[in-house]
């Protein structure tokens, strides 16, 4: 049998061999979709690699041979590969300019300077510092309701103001 002759007699025997390859591939994938790219790369493989095949053994074993190989292979690169990487920078969702908070905290510093002194020093300690109100009214020597209030009225006067 010349090289043609064998080469078409097995890819007659390989395209009778497609509905057992499916049906194995099954056993890899539930998608029909991936079921088909397992078989495809299957046959793929086995077409460029046909001068390997040995006369006197089954095509059949040699193509589930290549495909559970093909899975193997692909099995063991995904569990490597990291999920949730982000991939593509122009997937990754738009950040706004730092220039705009920097305005922003600007305008705030100017704002709280303009403040009368007490609710300047009140807002200074409760947000700025980040002590309690208790301490802060021990350091403005008063009861801690008038910090409250101090606060408050200070934030009012900065939300008017800042809009």
């Amino acid at each position: 049998m010349s090289p043609i002759q064998r080469q078409r007699r097995i890819e007659a025997e390989l395209v009778e061999l497609m509905p057992a390859l499916r049906k194995f591939a099954r056993r890899f994938h539930a998608s029909p979709n991936d079921i088909d790219d397992l078989v495809q790369e299957t046959l793929l493989k086995a077409l460029s690699n046909l001068e390997k095949f040995e006369e006197g053994t089954r095509l059949k074993s040699w193509l589930f041979t290549i495909m559970r190989n093909s899975f193997c292979t692909k099995f063991g690169l995904a569990k490597r590969e990291r999920v949730g990487i982000e991939a593509n920078v122009a997937e990754r969702p738009s950040v706004p300019p730092t220039q705009d908070w920097v305005v922003r905290g600007h305008e705030l510093e100017d704002a709280i300077g303009r403040l009368p002194e007490r609710y300047r020093i009140a807002i200074d300690l409760i947000f700025i510092q980040g002590v309690s109100y208790e301490i802060a009214a021990s350091q403005c020597d008063c009861p801690v309701g008038t910090v409250k209030s101090r606060v408050n009225r200070g934030r009012q006067q900065l939300a008017r103001e800042l809009g």
